[in-house]
């Protein structure tokens, strides 16, 4: 809804610009009370839903857009994978989200909640979507196109745990997204992708597959699981 609001903001002020064109040619233009009225409406409007966006964790704040194949996991399930990974990581550790924006959201949101653990550990999400960059420091833009494509800072072996949840169902999309996972971990890996995928999984990753069954808001047609190269508890 807030789209609509900014357009009908932006259809009041050109309505307004162009009623103030009625003027001698050589006159400066000045806009009107109702103009300026408007165009400040519509700066507020807009700095109030960025101030929003930013501020706001919840799974979904953000909607899905299935042209980039974007499948949010559902409450339960972003819940028990960010609970995952804030135990694997462990004290100060940190987290990296790949293609996951439900698990980071996730994560921010324990950690405002004061959930046990939440504070000891940092996320990051590396995302193709830039909505997210709403979420500042912590987005990091990611095409899997481009594997190994990170910023200067992104160091090798950084983080203690590497979430990826890759877009597509490919061999050829799963060993891009495989590279970028082993350079960015110390060790442990979260893959979540389709049943199908389990035997590339296993091969590009060395990651088995867990009794788990992760659920997502919208039902998917392919089966979906989680992978990991360690013990766990959770899944």
């Amino acid at each position: 809804m807030y789209i609509f609001h900014i357009l009908r903001l932006c259809f009041r002020l050109l309505h307004s610009i162009m009623s103030d064109c009625g003027g001698d040619d050589d006159d400066v233009p000045q806009l009107s009370a109702a103009a300026l009225a408007a165009l400040q409406e519509f700066y507020s409007e807009k700095e109030a839903g960025h101030s929003a966006l930013t501020h706001s964790y919840t799974v979904g704040a953000i909607t899905e857009d299935w042209r980039m194949s974007q499948f949010w996991y559902s409450e339960e399930t972003a819940t028990r994978l960010a609970k995952e990974a804030i135990q694997q990581a462990g004290k100060q550790g940190r987290i990296a989200c790949i293609s996951a924006p439900s698990v980071y959201q996730k994560l921010k949101q324990l950690e405002s909640e004061n959930v046990e653990g939440s504070h000891c550990v940092s996320a990051v999400l590396l995302e193709f979507d830039r909505r997210f960059a709403a979420y500042g420091d912590e987005f990091i833009f990611y095409d899997y196109n481009n594997p190994l494509c990170l910023p200067e800072d992104v160091l090798p072996q950084s983080f203690d745990i590497v979430i990826a949840d890759p877009p597509y169902l490919s061999e050829e999309c799963l060993s891009k997204v495989a590279l970028t996972v082993k350079y960015l971990t110390k060790s442990k890996i979260l893959l979540c992708t389709g049943a199908i995928m389990e035997e590339h999984a296993g091969r590009l990753m060395d990651v088995k597959i867990c009794s788990y069954l992760p659920k997502h808001n919208h039902n998917l047609a392919n089966e979906f699981r989680c992978y990991v190269n360690y013990e766990s508890g959770l899944l």
